[in-house]
Order: C-alpha cells, then structure tokens, then sequence
C-alpha cells in the first residue's frame, strides 16, 4: 500500500510518500507526478513514512529526478536506512539529492 500526500506552496511541491513503493504501487506515485502542475520548480519527496522502495520504484524516482534536472530541482528527504541502502547499492545516491 502506498499513501502519497501533496503540499503545495507556489513553485514548491512536498509530496510526502509512505508505504511500499513497489512494483504494484508505482503506477500510483506515477499518476501523481503526471498531475502536477507544471511551474512547479522545487519538488521534494517527503520519505519519513517509506518502508521500501523496488526497483520499479527506482525507475519512478529517477524518471522524475530527469524531469526535474531540466527544470528545477528535486531532493529526497527523511530517507530511512533501509532505503538509503537501496540508493547506495544501486547508486542512486550519486544521482539524488538526499537530505
């Protein structure tokens, strides 16, 4: 299951994410992302509630973190430590911002 929250405030857009992003529940944050406005600038994803993240979730992620790069930028934040292991292993801590 995966619970996906947006806040919003001008050009800055929070999503808080939590549950499983997985390759069942991927779609969802996918159809989120595909409904956000357009002159948002400053994306963060809020992961204080994310338990796991697939390798479909992966693919989410770094869809977005291209999407992003061209138009402004995009950080990851309350990232846990089962997680922050899967973006280690897989290098995506290179590739995000993570705080």
């Amino acid at each position: 299951m995966l619970n996906v929250e947006a806040k919003q405030n001008g050009a800055q857009l929070t999503l808080e994410v939590s549950g499983r992003l997985d390759t069942t529940t991927s779609p969802e944050l996918e159809a989120v992302l595909s409904k956000m406005d357009p002159a948002v600038t400053d994306l963060t994803f809020d992961f204080t509630g994310l338990e796991y993240v697939s390798s479909a979730g992966l693919r989410v992620l770094l869809n977005t973190q291209k999407t992003m790069s061209q138009k402004g930028s995009l950080t990851l934040t309350g990232v846990n430590a089962n997680v922050m292991e899967v973006f280690e292993i897989t290098g995506f801590s290179d590739i995000l911002t993570i705080k």
